[in-house]
Formats: structure tokens, sequence, C-alpha cells
């Protein structure tokens, strides 16, 4: 079994949050969030930014990406991410994303989108999201360029 690399403790224990005030309802259709958390597409290139930034996603800090070879640390205790576009529809990895036990119940991915029923929330952190819905749509279309 694998450990969290540091830095990806690091994060889950100072992640800067999103705004939310209400638990965020989110329709699951089939294992899937057919519908975009903003009603717009996300923006690749944000994405991107977002999904490197050590403050923000981090992805890196557990997977890696070979388009990223040149990005740094990249880690080895989620997947590779390699194809994802062609493994997951762009539904499923808003679902993956904003929420990820609902697909993969013993991950340890933490929930972007997510503000209710968590555990071991700092309490400056409760009832906020690590990314906000743009954020999320970002990283879904920057995912979909990784075929």
């Amino acid at each position: 079994m694998r450990r969290l690399s540091s830095a990806a403790l690091v994060f889950l224990l100072s992640a800067t949050c999103a705004s939310a005030q209400q638990p965020i309802g989110l329709e699951v259709v089939d294992g899937a969030l057919p519908k975009s958390l903003t009603g717009a597409p996300g923006n690749p290139d944000v994405g991107k930014k977002v999904f490197l930034t050590r403050t923000l996603g981090n992805c890196l800090a557990c997977h890696q990406v070979t388009s990223l070879k040149s990005a740094e640390f990249h880690g080895e205790f989620g997947p590779s991410l390699d194809g994802v576009a062609g493994r997951y529809s762009e539904a499923q990895l808003r679902l993956i994303v904003a929420d990820p036990k609902r697909i993969f119940a013993e991950t340890v991915m933490p929930a972007f989108y997510k503000n209710d029923r968590l555990n071991r929330v700092r309490p400056q952190f409760a009832g906020k999201t690590i990314l906000s819905a743009a954020q999320v749509e970002d990283i879904v279309a920057f995912l979909g360029t990784l075929k």
C-alpha cells in the first residue's frame, strides 16, 4: 500500500478553499455529472494552471502526466492520467474531480467540490469547497485534452 507524499499531505491540510454557503447538491446520473457546474464549458488552459498549482488542484502531487514531464514532483500514489479522456467521459471526469468517492469508494483523493459530510475539516475551511465550480470545469476541460 502506498502512502501519501508529504507534499500531498501538506496540501490536504492547508489548501486554500473556495467559498460555498449551503451543502452542494450534485445531480449524479448513472455515475456521472452530466451538467456543467457553471452552465458553461471550462477553459483547458486555465484548467492546466489549476491542475499544476500547488495551492489549488495540486494534481501532480499524486498523479503523473507524461505531457507535463517538465513540471516537477509527479506523484506515484494516484493513477497516471495519460489517456484519461479516452477512459472516462466528460461527465464522469466532472464527478471524479468534484466527489471521487462516488465512483471510487476507497480513494484518498479529496472531493474538490463538496462542502458537507467531510471528515477532519479544519474549522476555517468548514462549509467551503477546495475549488470553485469554474475551476472544476476548467480542470475537466484540461483532462479532456489528455487522450
